[in-house]
């Protein structure tokens, strides 16, 4: 069972002067997830090497068992200071592909070339893909074989208006991850701002939130014939 987990590598968050990244226990809950089941899990990002972490996801508020235990993982940590570069990788070679949030993904994963053609050739070959909080929004480019929105009339979650107004970024993102999913023809739905809830419509997986990793990387699982070790939200 290889997954590719893919991080961005944007830093800034808009004109702010403020840093962002990938939010830290929506990459270490999944990777923790998937290397206890057994999975080689390969981690890449757009420039490669140590992608950018959001400095407000390692604030104590923010710590979780995953996170502390990839603190004092010294082999976790060199394996996200290599990741490969997105250019380097093909759907070909795994079987699953996983995409943590943070707000970065936003600027650079949702306009990559490299990341739409991954998810569009990983979808077509019947691979699931799963994207949880901000992530989603490295759907809004993807297409399906025929042209069509990767979203349209599927169910889909992200993070919600709401949760992006709570957080103070409604002006700042380049766009909201649950307008962009509705305007692109997705059925979306939501749980309560800060609760778990994950959707799964075929081989597309989505999270709304930092509190849906672990169940999304769960669902990942599921969805490769794994053992299901919850049941994912309807």
């Amino acid at each position: 069972m290889k997954i590719l987990m893919v991080l961005t590598s944007h830093d800034q968050l808009g004109g702010t002067g403020q840093k962002t990244g990938f939010w830290l226990e929506e990459f270490a809950a999944p990777y923790y997830v998937f290397v206890d089941a057994g999975a080689e899990v390969t981690l890449a990002s757009p420039l490669g090497g140590q992608p950018p972490e959001d400095p407000k996801s390692d604030a104590p508020e923010a710590q979780t068992d995953a996170t502390r235990r990839f603190r004092a993982d010294a082999a976790a940590k060199a394996a996200l200071a290599g990741t490969l570069k997105l250019s380097d990788v093909s759907p070909k070679g795994f079987d699953a592909i996983f995409y943590p949030g943070g707000h970065g993904p936003l600027w650079d994963l949702a306009e990559d070339k490299m990341s739409i053609a991954l998810v569009e050739g990983a979808l077509a070959a019947d691979k699931p893909v799963a994207a949880v909080c901000h992530a989603p929004g490295i759907l809004r480019h993807v297409r399906t074989p025929q042209g069509r929105s990767v979203v349209e009339g599927r169910k889909v979650t992200g993070f919600t208006n709401s949760e992006e107004q709570a957080v103070g970024l409604t002006a700042v993102v380049p766009f909201l991850v649950e307008d962009m999913l509705q305007a692109n023809g997705g059925i979306y739905s939501r749980a309560g701002d800060w609760q778990p809830y994950v959707v799964v419509d075929g081989r597309l997986i989505t999270g709304q939130n930092p509190a849906s990793s672990e169940l999304a990387a769960k669902s990942l699982l599921n969805a490769l014939g794994a053992e299901p070790l919850v049941k994912p939200s309807p």
